[in-house]
């Protein structure tokens, strides 16, 4: 029964809320095993520097992301991924969401790998890379980006999101002279760029991440057809029938009014809308 509250509420979370789970387990559950199993795995999914022990291991990539260095590091990347998902998935689907973050952690290894490969004496104070921050700051800067006149509440002033993005963005170019995690410093450059270019190029309507979601619809159909069973087949076919006498038509509908919404935001700001408007673009938000 336990089991199954659990599954049932972690269903419930939007996808910012889940990667935040699972950052937590990972770092709960390695701090368990090296304090009572003295095991560490992390030399398995951090980003090595250098490509010949990456070849070795090219899943990090990505896995580098969910392994963080201390209780610091991931209570900020995740209290900025809580608050930076919340905006984004007022505006796109969890698709989106997913695009832009594990893009911007891809972006943010690669700029890290060619760094320490072009500049070996000036990065050699890195031995590896961990923790989620360039798939956080290519989100925040994403919606930076695509609505930067947005004010948000810092404290106890409005803030419009640019001069937030522009912050953190000098905050990494200021501290790379000082030596101080300069490999981190340029991975979160890297997904700060990602996040930008993604942006800027879905505001002129193109989509760079759609070759992406490509790849991970076919990867998922790998795992699908091998557990397909032949009654299935039967059943899927009348949902499809089903489907085209108003479901598609529906959802259709549906995605014609967000993409109308967003219009407007992209020509006059967020606050151009009407409380209808934001309600709809919240509610969509938490139904993906």
């Amino acid at each position: 029964m336990a089991n199954g509250n659990l599954q049932y509420n972690f269903a419930r979370l939007n996808i910012a809320e889940k990667l935040i789970v699972l950052n937590v387990l990972v770092f709960v559950l390695g701090g368990l095993g090296i304090a009572l199993l003295d095991i560490s795995v992390v030399e398995w999914f951090q980003l090595p520097k250098d490509f010949l022990e990456f070849f070795g291991q090219p899943w990090s990539i990505i896995t580098y992301s969910f392994f963080h260095a201390g209780f610091g590091h991931i209570f900020w990347n995740m209290l900025m991924l809580y608050f930076t998902g919340r905006i984004f998935l007022n505006l796109f689907d969890a698709q989106r969401f997913i695009n832009v973050y594990f893009l911007g952690v891809i972006v943010g290894g690669t700029v890290f790998l060619l760094s320490y490969n072009i500049f070996p004496t000036l990065l050699n104070t890195n031995t590896a890379l961990i923790g989620a921050s360039a798939g956080v700051t290519a989100v925040l800067i994403f919606i930076c980006a695509y609505i930067p006149n947005q004010e948000v509440r810092v404290i106890f002033f409005n803030v419009k999101l640019w001069y937030v993005g522009a912050f953190f963005v000098l905050v990494d170019l200021i501290q790379i002279p000082y030596g101080g995690n300069i490999g981190g410093r340029l991975a979160h450059l890297g997904g700060a760029l990602l996040g930008y270019i993604y942006a800027r190029q879905l505001l002129k309507g193109t989509d760079i991440g759609s070759g992406f979601t490509k790849f991970r619809d076919s990867i998922a159909m790998l795992f699908k057809s091998g557990n397909k069973k032949a009654p299935l087949k039967t059943v899927y076919k009348k949902n499809a029938s089903k489907s085209k006498t108003g479901v598609d038509y529906d959802k259709e509908a549906h995605q014609r009014k967000i993409d109308m919404i967003l219009d407007k935001i992209s020509k006059s700001g967020y606050e151009s809308l009407s409380k209808a408007e934001k309600d709809f673009l919240f509610k969509a938000g938490k139904e993906d």
